[in-house]
C-alpha cells in the first residue's frame, strides 16, 4: 500500500512537467522563428545599393509603424540605420528587431554593419 502511495506522487509529479516542456518549447520555436525573420531582413538589405532609400538613416517603417510577419501577423520587424561618423564613414550599422507577445512582451535583436 505505501509503495502504491509512494508510486502515484511520483507519477503526480512527473505529470506536472509536461505543461512547462510544452511552454518551454513553444517559446524557443517562437525565439527561433523571429531570429529567422531578423536574418531574412539583414540579407535582403545586404543587398541593397548603398545609396537605397531603404538604408537611409533612421528608424524602418518610421514612426511606431512596424512590418507583420508570419500567417497570423503575430511578429513585427522594424530596423534602424545609422551612417558611422569618420574614419567609419563606410560603414552602416543596421539593428534589426523583431518583437512579439508570449507570456509577456519579447524581442530578439540582430546588428550588422554595411560597407560601401
Amino acid at each position: 500500500m505505501i509503495a502504491l502511495v509512494v508510486l502515484s506522487l511520483g507519477i503526480l509529479a512527473m505529470a506536472r512537467l509536461f505543461p512547462a516542456g510544452t511552454r518551454s518549447q513553444l517559446q524557443t520555436r517562437m525565439t527561433t522563428t523571429a531570429s529567422f525573420y531578423t536574418q531574412e531582413k539583414i540579407e535582403d538589405l545586404s543587398r541593397l545599393p548603398w545609396g537605397d532609400a531603404s538604408l537611409t538613416d533612421g528608424r524602418h517603417p518610421a514612426g511606431v509603424a512596424t512590418e507583420n510577419l508570419g500567417s497570423s501577423g503575430a511578429w513585427h520587424r522594424f530596423y534602424n540605420v545609422t551612417t558611422m561618423g569618420v574614419p567609419l564613414d563606410n560603414l552602416k550599422k543596421v539593428t534589426v528587431t523583431v518583437a512579439w507577445s508570449f507570456v509577456g512582451a519579447r524581442q530578439v535583436q540582430a546588428t550588422t554593419y554595411l560597407r560601401r
